[in-house]
Protein backbone atom coordinates (compact mmCIF):
# COMPACT_ATOMS: atom_id res chain seq x y z
CA UNK A 1 0.00 0.00 0.00
CA UNK A 2 1.66 3.21 -0.63
CA UNK A 3 1.00 5.06 1.94
CA UNK A 4 2.36 8.67 0.66
CA UNK A 5 -0.39 8.49 -1.98
CA UNK A 6 -3.01 7.43 1.20
CA UNK A 7 -1.88 10.94 2.99
CA UNK A 8 -1.96 13.18 0.30
CA UNK A 9 -5.38 11.68 -0.77
CA UNK A 10 -6.21 12.42 2.84
CA UNK A 11 -5.14 15.93 2.70
CA UNK A 12 -6.43 16.84 -0.45
CA UNK A 13 -10.11 15.93 1.29
CA UNK A 14 -9.66 17.90 3.95
CA UNK A 15 -8.86 20.68 1.81
CA UNK A 16 -11.86 20.67 0.19
CA UNK A 17 -13.34 20.70 3.18
CA UNK A 18 -11.29 23.84 4.86
CA UNK A 19 -11.95 25.61 1.31
CA UNK A 20 -15.62 25.82 1.62
CA UNK A 21 -16.74 22.17 0.73
CA UNK A 22 -18.89 22.34 3.90
CA UNK A 23 -21.67 24.87 2.08
CA UNK A 24 -22.12 22.05 0.05
CA UNK A 25 -23.15 19.84 3.42
CA UNK A 26 -26.63 18.75 4.11
CA UNK A 27 -27.66 19.43 7.54
CA UNK A 28 -30.65 18.36 9.47
CA UNK A 29 -32.21 19.52 12.52
CA UNK A 30 -34.46 17.57 14.47
CA UNK A 31 -36.32 20.22 17.39
CA UNK A 32 -40.04 20.45 18.37
CA UNK A 33 -39.36 24.26 18.95
CA UNK A 34 -39.95 25.42 15.30
CA UNK A 35 -37.93 28.89 16.69
CA UNK A 36 -34.96 27.67 17.73
CA UNK A 37 -34.90 25.93 14.19
CA UNK A 38 -35.05 29.37 12.72
CA UNK A 39 -32.57 30.84 14.62
CA UNK A 40 -30.05 28.23 13.92
CA UNK A 41 -30.96 27.64 10.42
CA UNK A 42 -29.92 31.50 10.13
CA UNK A 43 -26.87 30.87 11.99
CA UNK A 44 -25.86 28.59 9.53
CA UNK A 45 -26.85 31.15 6.69
CA UNK A 46 -24.72 33.58 7.99
CA UNK A 47 -21.47 30.92 8.33
CA UNK A 48 -22.44 30.13 4.73
CA UNK A 49 -24.26 26.67 4.91
CA UNK A 50 -26.57 25.98 2.07
CA UNK A 51 -28.81 23.44 2.25
CA UNK A 52 -30.74 22.73 5.70
CA UNK A 53 -33.75 20.42 6.28
CA UNK A 54 -35.56 20.46 9.42
CA UNK A 55 -38.57 18.65 11.24
CA UNK A 56 -40.16 19.62 14.57
CA UNK A 57 -42.16 16.51 14.41
CA UNK A 58 -39.65 13.90 16.16
CA UNK A 59 -41.58 11.04 15.41
CA UNK A 60 -40.80 11.27 11.73
CA UNK A 61 -37.26 12.22 12.39
CA UNK A 62 -35.71 8.74 11.19
CA UNK A 63 -37.97 8.42 8.36
CA UNK A 64 -36.77 11.68 7.28
CA UNK A 65 -33.13 10.75 7.87
CA UNK A 66 -33.26 7.72 6.04
CA UNK A 67 -34.98 10.00 3.01
CA UNK A 68 -32.70 13.12 3.00
CA UNK A 69 -29.14 11.05 4.38
CA UNK A 70 -27.51 14.26 5.80
CA UNK A 71 -24.15 15.11 6.31
CA UNK A 72 -25.02 15.88 9.94
CA UNK A 73 -27.77 16.34 12.33
CA UNK A 74 -28.34 18.35 15.40
CA UNK A 75 -31.05 17.00 17.50
CA UNK A 76 -32.89 18.30 20.47
CA UNK A 77 -32.78 15.70 23.38
CA UNK A 78 -35.93 16.33 25.45
CA UNK A 79 -38.76 16.02 22.85
CA UNK A 80 -42.05 14.42 23.64
CA UNK A 81 -43.64 11.51 22.20
CA UNK A 82 -39.65 10.27 20.24
CA UNK A 83 -36.65 11.66 22.27
CA UNK A 84 -33.19 12.74 21.00
CA UNK A 85 -32.03 9.47 23.22
CA UNK A 86 -34.52 7.47 20.59
CA UNK A 87 -33.41 9.26 17.63
CA UNK A 88 -30.00 7.77 18.22
CA UNK A 89 -30.51 5.17 19.42
CA UNK A 90 -32.66 4.07 15.76
CA UNK A 91 -29.76 5.94 14.24
CA UNK A 92 -26.72 3.56 15.87
CA UNK A 93 -28.98 0.69 14.77
CA UNK A 94 -29.41 1.48 11.21
CA UNK A 95 -26.57 0.31 9.46
CA UNK A 96 -26.39 3.57 7.33
CA UNK A 97 -27.86 5.99 9.41
CA UNK A 98 -24.87 4.96 12.19
CA UNK A 99 -22.27 6.69 9.93
CA UNK A 100 -24.28 10.14 9.71
CA UNK A 101 -22.56 12.08 12.99
CA UNK A 102 -25.13 13.59 15.80
CA UNK A 103 -24.42 16.43 17.61
CA UNK A 104 -26.87 16.87 20.68
CA UNK A 105 -28.34 20.11 21.78
CA UNK A 106 -29.52 20.28 24.88
CA UNK A 107 -30.22 22.62 28.06
CA UNK A 108 -29.09 18.98 29.85
CA UNK A 109 -25.53 19.31 31.00
CA UNK A 110 -25.40 16.64 33.59
CA UNK A 111 -22.88 13.47 33.22
CA UNK A 112 -25.53 11.43 33.28
CA UNK A 113 -27.22 13.19 29.82
CA UNK A 114 -24.00 13.17 28.35
CA UNK A 115 -22.31 9.69 28.84
CA UNK A 116 -25.97 8.29 28.04
CA UNK A 117 -25.91 10.54 24.58
CA UNK A 118 -22.26 9.44 23.54
CA UNK A 119 -23.16 5.74 24.54
CA UNK A 120 -25.65 6.32 22.18
CA UNK A 121 -23.79 7.32 19.45
CA UNK A 122 -23.79 11.38 19.51
CA UNK A 123 -20.54 13.14 18.18
CA UNK A 124 -20.45 16.23 19.82
CA UNK A 125 -22.46 18.62 22.38
CA UNK A 126 -24.42 22.23 22.16
CA UNK A 127 -25.76 23.89 25.35
CA UNK A 128 -28.67 25.66 24.94
CA UNK A 129 -29.04 28.37 24.03
CA UNK A 130 -26.41 28.08 21.20
CA UNK A 131 -23.53 30.41 20.95
CA UNK A 132 -23.36 30.68 16.91
CA UNK A 133 -19.79 31.09 16.66
CA UNK A 134 -19.44 27.78 18.45
CA UNK A 135 -22.37 26.22 16.54
CA UNK A 136 -20.19 27.03 13.15
CA UNK A 137 -16.97 25.48 14.66
CA UNK A 138 -18.38 22.73 16.32
CA UNK A 139 -20.33 21.92 12.86
CA UNK A 140 -17.25 22.68 10.81
CA UNK A 141 -14.86 20.37 13.19
CA UNK A 142 -17.73 17.67 12.85
CA UNK A 143 -17.66 18.06 9.11
CA UNK A 144 -14.26 17.89 8.65
CA UNK A 145 -14.15 14.58 10.64
CA UNK A 146 -16.58 13.03 8.33
CA UNK A 147 -14.69 14.11 5.44
CA UNK A 148 -11.26 12.17 6.82
CA UNK A 149 -12.92 9.24 8.14
CA UNK A 150 -14.60 8.59 4.11
CA UNK A 151 -11.45 9.53 2.52
CA UNK A 152 -9.62 6.94 4.80
CA UNK A 153 -12.38 4.67 3.62
CA UNK A 154 -11.54 4.97 0.07
CA UNK A 155 -8.35 4.97 0.43
CA UNK A 156 -8.67 1.31 1.86
CA UNK A 157 -11.66 0.10 -0.65
CA UNK A 158 -8.87 0.37 -3.12
CA UNK A 159 -7.35 -2.99 -1.32
CA UNK A 160 -10.63 -4.64 0.48
CA UNK A 161 -14.11 -4.82 0.40
CA UNK A 162 -16.25 -1.71 1.80
CA UNK A 163 -17.12 -4.04 4.27
CA UNK A 164 -13.70 -5.14 5.78
CA UNK A 165 -12.47 -1.36 5.22
CA UNK A 166 -14.99 0.00 7.70
CA UNK A 167 -13.96 -2.83 10.40
CA UNK A 168 -10.51 -1.41 9.69
CA UNK A 169 -11.97 2.18 10.21
CA UNK A 170 -13.73 1.12 13.49
CA UNK A 171 -10.59 -0.96 14.77
CA UNK A 172 -7.75 2.18 13.97
CA UNK A 173 -6.18 0.12 11.05
CA UNK A 174 -4.72 -2.46 13.46
CA UNK A 175 -3.81 -4.53 10.78
CA UNK A 176 -2.09 -2.62 9.15
CA UNK A 177 0.08 -1.05 11.58
CA UNK A 178 1.49 -4.20 13.23
CA UNK A 179 4.61 -5.65 12.96
CA UNK A 180 5.37 -8.09 10.32
CA UNK A 181 3.86 -11.74 11.80
CA UNK A 182 3.21 -15.25 9.96
CA UNK A 183 -0.35 -16.19 9.42
CA UNK A 184 -1.84 -19.32 7.20
CA UNK A 185 -3.27 -17.72 3.91
CA UNK A 186 -4.99 -18.66 0.56
CA UNK A 187 -3.13 -17.19 -2.53
CA UNK A 188 -4.87 -16.66 -5.57
CA UNK A 189 -3.56 -14.86 -8.33
CA UNK A 190 -5.39 -14.45 -11.94
CA UNK A 191 -3.71 -13.81 -14.90
CA UNK A 192 -5.55 -12.48 -18.62
CA UNK A 193 -4.79 -14.78 -20.80
CA UNK A 194 -2.83 -13.60 -24.45
CA UNK A 195 -2.75 -10.56 -23.01
CA UNK A 196 0.63 -9.80 -25.25
CA UNK A 197 -1.34 -10.51 -28.50
CA UNK A 198 -4.14 -7.81 -27.07
CA UNK A 199 -1.07 -5.16 -26.53
CA UNK A 200 0.84 -6.07 -30.09
CA UNK A 201 -2.57 -5.71 -32.21
CA UNK A 202 -4.90 -3.35 -30.67
CA UNK A 203 -4.55 0.51 -29.79
CA UNK A 204 -3.00 1.53 -26.47
CA UNK A 205 -6.23 3.55 -26.09
CA UNK A 206 -8.61 0.30 -26.18
CA UNK A 207 -5.54 -1.73 -24.18
CA UNK A 208 -6.11 0.71 -21.28
CA UNK A 209 -10.18 0.50 -21.33
CA UNK A 210 -9.56 -3.09 -21.60
CA UNK A 211 -7.45 -3.68 -19.11
CA UNK A 212 -9.66 -1.48 -16.57
CA UNK A 213 -13.26 -3.50 -17.66
CA UNK A 214 -11.09 -6.90 -16.89
CA UNK A 215 -10.02 -5.66 -13.15
CA UNK A 216 -12.98 -4.29 -12.70
CA UNK A 217 -14.66 -7.73 -12.81
CA UNK A 218 -12.11 -9.76 -10.70
CA UNK A 219 -11.84 -7.18 -8.43
CA UNK A 220 -15.90 -6.67 -7.67
CA UNK A 221 -15.71 -10.91 -7.52
CA UNK A 222 -13.07 -10.32 -4.98
CA UNK A 223 -14.66 -8.00 -2.89
CA UNK A 224 -18.03 -9.94 -3.33
CA UNK A 225 -16.04 -12.39 -1.00
CA UNK A 226 -14.12 -10.34 1.05
CA UNK A 227 -10.81 -10.82 -0.46
CA UNK A 228 -7.70 -8.38 0.08
CA UNK A 229 -6.21 -7.27 -2.87
CA UNK A 230 -2.23 -6.88 -2.55
CA UNK A 231 -1.17 -6.53 -6.00
CA UNK A 232 -1.82 -5.33 -9.28
CA UNK A 233 0.52 -5.26 -12.04
CA UNK A 234 0.61 -5.72 -15.79
CA UNK A 235 -2.62 -8.21 -16.18
CA UNK A 236 -2.47 -9.93 -13.03
CA UNK A 237 -4.18 -9.80 -9.68
CA UNK A 238 -3.37 -11.30 -6.50
CA UNK A 239 -6.02 -11.77 -4.00
CA UNK A 240 -5.49 -13.15 -0.45
CA UNK A 241 -7.81 -14.72 1.76
CA UNK A 242 -7.67 -15.25 6.11
CA UNK A 243 -5.24 -12.23 6.07
CA UNK A 244 -5.34 -9.64 7.31
CA UNK A 245 -8.75 -10.52 8.82
CA UNK A 246 -9.18 -14.45 10.16
CA UNK A 247 -11.71 -15.91 7.77
CA UNK A 248 -12.52 -19.89 9.38
CA UNK A 249 -14.09 -20.49 5.33
CA UNK A 250 -11.01 -18.31 3.61
CA UNK A 251 -10.88 -21.73 0.92
CA UNK A 252 -14.32 -21.97 0.37
CA UNK A 253 -14.15 -17.71 -0.29
CA UNK A 254 -10.83 -17.86 -2.35
CA UNK A 255 -12.91 -21.12 -4.98
CA UNK A 256 -16.11 -19.04 -5.11
CA UNK A 257 -13.88 -15.85 -6.11
CA UNK A 258 -12.59 -17.62 -8.81
CA UNK A 259 -15.60 -18.82 -9.84
CA UNK A 260 -17.29 -15.41 -9.81
CA UNK A 261 -13.66 -14.31 -11.90
CA UNK A 262 -14.41 -16.97 -14.52
CA UNK A 263 -18.05 -16.16 -14.69
CA UNK A 264 -18.16 -12.48 -14.83
CA UNK A 265 -15.33 -11.93 -17.12
CA UNK A 266 -16.90 -14.28 -19.10
CA UNK A 267 -19.49 -11.74 -20.98
CA UNK A 268 -16.41 -9.18 -20.85
CA UNK A 269 -14.52 -11.43 -23.10
CA UNK A 270 -16.88 -12.10 -25.21
CA UNK A 271 -17.66 -8.34 -26.11
CA UNK A 272 -13.85 -8.06 -26.89
CA UNK A 273 -14.27 -10.94 -29.28
CA UNK A 274 -17.32 -9.04 -30.56
CA UNK A 275 -15.58 -5.56 -30.81
CA UNK A 276 -11.58 -6.25 -31.27
CA UNK A 277 -11.83 -10.36 -32.49
CA UNK A 278 -9.68 -11.60 -29.63
CA UNK A 279 -9.97 -14.57 -28.11
CA UNK A 280 -9.24 -14.38 -24.36
CA UNK A 281 -9.87 -15.69 -20.82
CA UNK A 282 -8.84 -15.74 -17.21
CA UNK A 283 -5.94 -18.32 -15.91
CA UNK A 284 -6.17 -18.47 -12.00
CA UNK A 285 -3.49 -20.28 -9.68
CA UNK A 286 -4.43 -21.17 -5.98
CA UNK A 287 -1.87 -21.92 -3.21
CA UNK A 288 -2.41 -21.93 0.58
CA UNK A 289 0.29 -22.33 3.96
CA UNK A 290 2.48 -20.24 6.21
CA UNK A 291 3.32 -16.37 5.06
CA UNK A 292 4.84 -13.76 6.35
CA UNK A 293 2.71 -10.45 6.07
CA UNK A 294 3.65 -6.81 6.84
CA UNK A 295 5.03 -3.62 5.48
CA UNK A 296 8.36 -3.78 3.26
CA UNK A 297 9.67 -1.67 1.38
CA UNK A 298 12.02 1.97 1.51
CA UNK A 299 11.25 5.29 4.14
CA UNK A 300 10.55 6.34 0.38
CA UNK A 301 7.95 3.88 -0.46
CA UNK A 302 5.95 0.81 1.52
CA UNK A 303 3.97 -1.89 0.52
CA UNK A 304 1.87 -4.21 2.70
CA UNK A 305 2.83 -7.04 1.19
CA UNK A 306 2.50 -11.12 1.53
CA UNK A 307 6.01 -13.03 1.23
CA UNK A 308 6.08 -16.79 1.24
CA UNK A 309 5.96 -20.15 -0.49
CA UNK A 310 2.29 -20.07 -1.24
CA UNK A 311 2.48 -16.84 -2.80
CA UNK A 312 5.36 -18.23 -5.15
CA UNK A 313 3.54 -21.60 -6.22
CA UNK A 314 0.45 -19.91 -6.88
CA UNK A 315 1.98 -17.59 -9.31
CA UNK A 316 3.39 -20.69 -11.08
CA UNK A 317 -0.14 -22.30 -11.27
CA UNK A 318 -1.23 -18.95 -12.89
CA UNK A 319 1.42 -19.16 -15.24
CA UNK A 320 0.60 -22.67 -16.25
CA UNK A 321 -3.52 -22.57 -16.31
CA UNK A 322 -5.10 -22.51 -19.76
CA UNK A 323 -7.82 -20.28 -20.54
CA UNK A 324 -10.66 -20.56 -18.09
CA UNK A 325 -8.98 -22.82 -16.40
CA UNK A 326 -7.85 -23.13 -12.01
CA UNK A 327 -5.19 -24.29 -11.15
CA UNK A 328 -4.74 -25.72 -7.39
CA UNK A 329 -2.96 -27.60 -5.03
CA UNK A 330 -3.66 -30.68 -3.49
CA UNK A 331 -3.90 -29.45 -0.26
CA UNK A 332 -6.53 -26.89 -1.32
CA UNK A 333 -8.40 -29.02 -3.72
CA UNK A 334 -8.72 -31.16 -0.42
CA UNK A 335 -9.99 -27.95 1.36
CA UNK A 336 -12.86 -27.12 -1.28
CA UNK A 337 -13.71 -30.90 -2.70
CA UNK A 338 -17.24 -31.28 -1.72
CA UNK A 339 -18.13 -27.85 -3.54
CA UNK A 340 -16.36 -29.31 -6.52
CA UNK A 341 -18.36 -31.07 -9.08
CA UNK A 342 -16.16 -34.18 -9.76
CA UNK A 343 -16.69 -34.41 -13.39
CA UNK A 344 -14.68 -30.88 -13.69
CA UNK A 345 -11.83 -32.09 -11.61
CA UNK A 346 -8.65 -34.04 -13.22
CA UNK A 347 -5.39 -34.92 -11.55
CA UNK A 348 -2.17 -33.74 -12.91
CA UNK A 349 -0.18 -35.25 -10.73
CA UNK A 350 3.48 -34.08 -9.53
CA UNK A 351 4.23 -31.20 -11.45
CA UNK A 352 7.12 -29.26 -11.78
CA UNK A 353 6.81 -25.55 -11.86
CA UNK A 354 9.03 -22.93 -12.74
CA UNK A 355 11.69 -21.94 -9.84
CA UNK A 356 10.12 -24.58 -7.29
CA UNK A 357 12.90 -27.52 -6.32
CA UNK A 358 9.79 -29.37 -5.48
CA UNK A 359 7.19 -30.98 -7.37
CA UNK A 360 3.88 -29.74 -6.45
CA UNK A 361 0.69 -32.02 -6.92
CA UNK A 362 -1.72 -30.12 -8.92
CA UNK A 363 -5.61 -30.69 -9.97
CA UNK A 364 -6.91 -29.04 -12.79
CA UNK A 365 -10.54 -27.47 -12.48
CA UNK A 366 -13.13 -25.99 -14.95
CA UNK A 367 -15.70 -23.69 -12.78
Amino acid sequence: MNETMEIDEVRRENRHIALGGLRDALVMMVDDDSMVIELTQAFLQDAGYRRFVSTSESSGAVAMLLRELPDVVLVDLNMPHVSGFDVLASMRADPVLKHIPAIVMTSADDPETRLKALDLGASDFLRKPVDPSELALRLRNTLAAKAHREAIRKAFVRYVSPRLAEGIINDAAAPFSSPAQRAEMVALFADLRGFTRITETIGVEHVVEMLNEYFTVLTEAAYQHDGTIFNMAGDSLLVGFNVPFLQADAAARAWRTAVDMTARFGGVAAGWRKRHGVDTGVGIGICQGPVIIGNVGSPHYMSYTVIGNPVNTAARLMEAAQMGEVLVSSDFYEEIRRLVPQDRVESRGEVALRGKAETVRVYSIRP
